[in-house]
């Protein structure tokens, strides 16, 4: 899938706000607010239910990685996810 599709379709549903669960956050985390190597992904199936996570790590900006993208779309559709909150810019580790 095109990286611009991809990132376009993921904002989309952030925006629409919580419309119930399940529920897939996404976290962006680097060494600065420029550069993002990593996004964690955690997905929520109901109300106080165990939070699974899911790492994925790039060399290149995470938020520029198509293959990223494309994945974080597919994870997203086959979840059957109602709800897609984006953390906004990008989460500097300590």
């Amino acid at each position: 899938m095109n990286l611009e599709k991809s990132k376009k379709r993921i904002v989309k549903r952030a925006k629409m706000g919580f419309q119930g669960y399940p529920k897939i956050s996404l976290t962006y985390y680097g060494k600065t607010t420029s550069h993002a190597h990593e996004v964690v992904v955690e997905f929520t199936l109901e109300d106080g239910a165990e939070i699974q996570r899911e790492k994925f790590s790039s060399k290149i900006d995470a938020r520029e990685d198509e293959v990223i993208q494309s994945a974080l779309v597919k994870m997203i559709e086959r979840s059957e996810a109602k709800t897609v909150a984006l953390t906004e810019g990008v989460c500097v580790e300590a």
